[in-house]
């Protein structure tokens, strides 16, 4: 089997890896086809997880774990190379879906997002997430604009009311969405942009009213993180788009890694600090604060939030 084709070398051009990382994952490619039995094993997998439709890419990486120790290889680097096979079955899906390509490749981008925290917190070229990817590669994850989207119902509670009177109830539709390490700030343009978008794409999703309910649980949406970040930073402003079903405070802060890289696995006193909202969350923690999480919904018409 030919893994190191041209959609292979499609998917590294349009992720702009490094120079080194490209280098690095077709030598992997090429030992994988050199060998008959990593080969094996690793279409194994491929077809194991993939088909009839992709599942379960959490128990993927514990048989990338086995075959990287197998055959001498850095674990994150194989779960990458897999991640790069693997979306081409994905792209066939896409065409034959009738789904715009421009979205296809907007999703992979997570996949140099994700590539890039691996970089920063592990030092290795790779992914250390890749259980993360099934939503992805099972059609129901979906980058629009700034976020990503998929299919949802309301879990965070038995019942909400929303401020304007709307009640939510367990097992609603709702959109679910992501906020992934793109870097792109989230200005007020860019996040409508990205709801606008959403709104049309999930139609399927929208109440019988026409109203469409976004759905998001985040270390970003802490209701306490409005008192660490200044008041209007965007970070904030996309904090207020929400109504906040629950927000809870926790004792340790398991997110550090997503702000301050490698170095959130060590104490807070030695957390970078060379971003001001690197040096916000550190002097808060430090000073004894809380840091915790939420789980919000936007109540979206098409054209704004509904309040």
């Amino acid at each position: 089997m030919k893994y190191l084709n041209e959609h292979f070398k499609l998917v590294e051009e349009k992720l702009a890896f490094p120079k080194e990382a490209v280098e690095l994952f077709e030598k992997i490619a090429l030992k994988i086809e050199n060998s008959k039995s990593f080969s094996e094993k690793f279409q194994k997998t491929l077809d194991k997880y993939l088909l009839p439709e992709a599942h379960d890419f959490g128990d993927m990486c514990d048989d990338m774990k086995k075959l990287a120790f197998c055959y001498r290889v850095k674990e994150y680097s194989l779960t990458c190379v897999w991640l790069i096979v693997a979306s081409e079955k994905m792209l066939e899906l896409y065409r034959e879906k009738g789904i715009d390509e421009s979205i296809y490749w907007d999703s992979m981008m997570d996949i140099k997002y994700k590539f890039k925290e691996c970089v920063e917190c592990k030092e290795i070229y790779g992914i250390f997430v890749g259980g993360w990817y099934t939503g992805f590669y099972q059609m129901n994850r979906f980058a629009l604009g700034r976020f990503q989207f998929e299919n949802s119902t309301f879990g965070a509670a038995d019942e909400f009311t929303t401020s304007a009177g709307i009640k939510i109830k367990r097992g609603d539709k709702t959109v679910g969405f992501h906020i992934p390490s793109s870097g792109v700030p989230l200005t007020d343009d860019v996040r409508f942009d990205a709801y606008k978008k959403a709104y049309e794409f999930f139609k399927d999703q929208r109440r019988e009213d026409g109203l469409m309910i976004f759905e998001c649980g985040s270390w970003l949406l802490y209701e306490g993180n409005k008192e660490i970040l200044p008041e209007n930073s965007n970070t904030v402003k996309f904090i207020n788009d929400f109504e906040l079903v629950k927000s809870e405070a926790k004792d340790k802060f398991n997110d550090a890694w997503r702000i301050f890289a490698k170095s959130g696995y060590k104490s807070p006193k030695h957390w970078y600090d060379d971003t001001s909202m690197r040096r916000a969350f550190k002097q808060h923690v430090l000073n004894g604060g809380k840091t915790g999480s939420g789980h919000g919904v936007i109540v979206f018409d098409g054209e704004k939030i509904v309040r």
